[in-house]
């Protein structure tokens, strides 16, 4: 198994050699690149197994080297910025681990190319399995709202997401109780809200009159 290293700081290279290390019992041949354009030149001379790819690089978004060269070879990227996660898999990444990871983070990755590909001899993933990455990946990394400002003639109120217990319409406001009894209006829509709750743990419900 030969692999490919994206990675501009060198404590991020070492900790993933050392995750590397940790999982596989044989030693991994691997190549490791901080710049685009070495990465480049890496990847026209020799073939790889996978990638693991952070996305800042010294000189640029390692994006910008996978659309400056095609290939087929799975991504795994590595990055302290959620932002990038559907952009990763426009470019044949298969996994996102968020810095800072731990190694049951890395060995999930891991475990996940290894289920998709058997011993290396994989095929572009079909339209069917990248859909399912991104709905998956998407449900653990969205970011849901925490708290809601509640105006009162006092004041402004806040309101944390976790206390609420009920969410009623009323026309284009709704109306929200929350842990100790207490009634609250938010200026929102119902539509809105839902929209920016964890729909894992609100549930939606219709009154029927």
């Amino acid at each position: 198994m030969k692999i490919l290293i994206l990675e501009d700081e060198i404590p991020a290279y070492q900790k993933l050699t050392k995750c590397l290390d940790t999982f596989f019992d044989i030693k991994i041949s691997q190549d490791w690149a901080r710049t685009i354009v070495d990465g480049k030149q890496l990847l026209q001379e020799n073939s790889y197994d996978f990638i693991l790819s952070d996305i800042q690089l010294l000189d640029g978004l390692s994006f910008d080297l996978f659309t400056k060269i095609e290939i087929d070879t799975p991504i795994i990227f590595c990055s302290a910025h959620a932002e990038f996660l559907f952009q990763a898999f426009n470019t044949n990444g298969i996994a996102y681990i968020l810095k800072p990871y731990s190694q049951d983070d890395f060995n999930k990755a891991i475990l996940k190319y290894q289920s998709l590909f058997n011993k290396g001899d994989y095929t572009t993933l079909n339209t069917s399995t990248i859909d399912a990455l991104k709905s998956a990946l998407q449900e653990e990394y969205t970011t849901y709202k925490k708290r809601f400002v509640i105006k009162k003639a006092s004041g402004i109120q806040l309101l944390n997401a976790v206390d609420i217990t009920l969410i009623a319409a009323s026309g284009d406001f709704c109306l929200v109780n929350d842990a100790i009894g207490k009634r609250h209006t938010i200026s929102q829509n119902l539509g809105s809200i839902h929209q920016q709750l964890n729909p894992k743990k609100f549930l939606k419900s219709i009154e029927v009159k």
